[in-house]
């Protein structure tokens, strides 16, 4: 290595060494903690930029070992430091933070970050790097925010910078190396958002097919737009248990690859979709009856403090799961102002209970499987795989025979004209809570049930089969002279 590129490199940290801004991470983990702190935010804020990092700071902590680290660049770093090179690191984040990076990699042997007093960033930390490096350095960064640190380096090293960003570095010195992985954040967005979730608000639909009223072109109007308002509320909803949850995610085999966990998408852009997702929500809800708005409203609430506080209570929080199903039914009858029955309410409770087992006995299986004994962020370990078995197939057995007490009542024999059509959803029930039992058992079962549902053939087979149960009981009169020949 020349005398011209050996200079000491100044290495930025926020969306450079790692793929994500300490700062929000540590708002997160701190909401986290004590979400009444967001009332104290704007007034730390009020004090300046700094006096907010080191408040912040003071109360949350961030584990550098679970930092998504940009994994090029940062081997380029080690190759740098085992060749004798001198690297600084210098951020704007919180010295607290920086201090932690730098111990956790052991590759920098300076570290300047923000203070109480002094927020690191543009001029200011130009003029402590300079004070440092007398003879002159290199630097790497990725935004805006650094071009004038680079006119002022001798070298560049770009990491994830946009074009503009790029030509302006190009202008401003020598590009010497650049690592570029941007992901599509957009497309990101989209996936943290879990599209293939909202098929869980399908079931806002059950009361108006259990009603009879498919007909009415007003009711299905009101229960498509109760259905896209739970949509977008779930949605944000699924957005910040992601912000919150983040270093757990990033332990867990699966979720790590999960878009904010892996600092693929910004946190930032997190947020405001976050919000955007709400406003939508409610905007649509309120054209619909105003106990629906409720209904929303008590959903979100209990998501929030599911995931604040009640996904960390064992067994707590399956019940909560199961009761959010269970919201989706009476959304669905607010959305048509009709009363939902005891029967539905038990069924679903007992059925998606089962189902919430399920996915935590999963989780169980793919942690123990990674050489884990617990389940991180959740009180569960993996002595309780065998009772989270047993507890989930009573309860999908007990969905089973609300059913079949359901089927046998009068209120039945009044609302279909041939209601022993309907006998043969139990038996279908049965079978697929016990198929599905007996493939997480074997830990052959996706760690998110949903997903499964949507991919296994066999499960569209029986909804089809029961969708034909439903319409022959509804609509015998209809159906009956195409069956005659067959009957007969």
């Amino acid at each position: 290595m020349d005398e011209a590129h050996n200079k000491p490199m100044v290495v930025d940290l926020d969306g450079t060494l790692i793929r994500t801004d300490c700062l929000h991470e540590s708002v997160f983990v701190l909401l986290k903690i004590n979400p009444f702190y967001l009332l104290l935010l704007p007034l730390w804020l009020f004090r300046g930029k700094a006096h907010l990092k080191q408040m912040i700071a003071n109360r949350a902590e961030l584990q550098a070992s679970l930092l998504p680290y940009h994994p090029e660049f940062l081997e380029y770093l080690r190759e740098q430091h085992k060749g004798g090179r001198r690297l600084v690191l210098a951020t704007a984040s919180n010295e607290r933070y920086a201090h932690g990076v730098a111990e956790y990699l052991g590759i920098f042997s300076d570290v300047l970050g923000s203070t109480l007093s002094e927020n690191l960033s543009g001029a200011t930390k130009l003029a402590r790097i300079q004070s440092l490096l007398a003879g002159g350095f290199a630097y790497a960064g990725n935004s805006s925010v650094d071009v004038s640190l680079w006119q002022a380096a001798d070298e560049a090293v770009l990491v994830n910078v946009a074009p503009g960003v790029r030509r302006r570095a190009e202008a401003s010195t020598e590009v010497v190396k650049e690592f570029s992985a941007r992901p599509n954040h957009l497309r990101c967005l989209i996936r943290a958002m879990r599209p293939h979730q909202w098929l869980k608000n399908l079931l806002l639909f059950v009361p108006l097919v259990l009603s009879h009223q498919l007909g009415d072109p007003q009711l299905v109007i009101q229960t498509l737009l109760g259905f896209l308002a739970f949509c977008f509320c779930a949605s944000s909803v699924y957005l910040l248990n992601d912000l919150l949850d983040l270093a757990s995610d990033r332990q867990h085999p699966n979720k790590r690859f999960r878009p904010f966990a892996a600092g693929d998408s910004p946190i930032a852009h997190g947020v405001v979709a976050m919000i955007v997702l709400l406003v939508m929500a409610i905007s649509i809800a309120s054209v619909l009856p105003r106990f629906f708005i409720w209904v929303l409203g008590i959903y979100y609430l209990s998501t929030m403090a599911y995931s604040l506080w009640l996904k960390r209570a064992s067994l707590i929080d399956g019940l909560v799961l199961a009761g959010l199903y269970t919201l989706r039914l009476i959304a669905g009858a607010a959305a048509i102002s009709v009363a939902p029955t005891f029967w539905l309410l038990a069924f679903s409770i007992f059925l998606f209970l089962s189902l919430a087992l399920i996915k935590r006995h999963s989780e169980l299986q793919l942690v123990h499987a990674d050489g884990q004994e617990n389940l991180v962020g959740r009180a569960y370990r993996s002595v309780d795989t065998e009772t989270l078995a047993q507890l989930g197939t009573s309860s999908g057995y007990l969905s089973v025979l609300v059913l079949a007490l359901y089927i046998n009542s009068d209120k039945v024999a009044d609302m279909y004209a041939r209601p022993e059509a309907l006998w043969i959803l139990c038996p279908m029930m049965l079978y697929w809570i016990s198929r599905m039992w007996l493939l997480t058992r074997r830990g052959e079962m996706h760690d998110d049930p949903v997903v499964f549902t949507v991919q296994d053939v066999r499960t569209w087979w029986l909804a089809l089969f029961a969708l034909i149960s439903y319409g022959t009981a509804t609509y015998w009169e209809q159906v009956r002279p195409f069956l005659s020949p067959i009957l007969d």
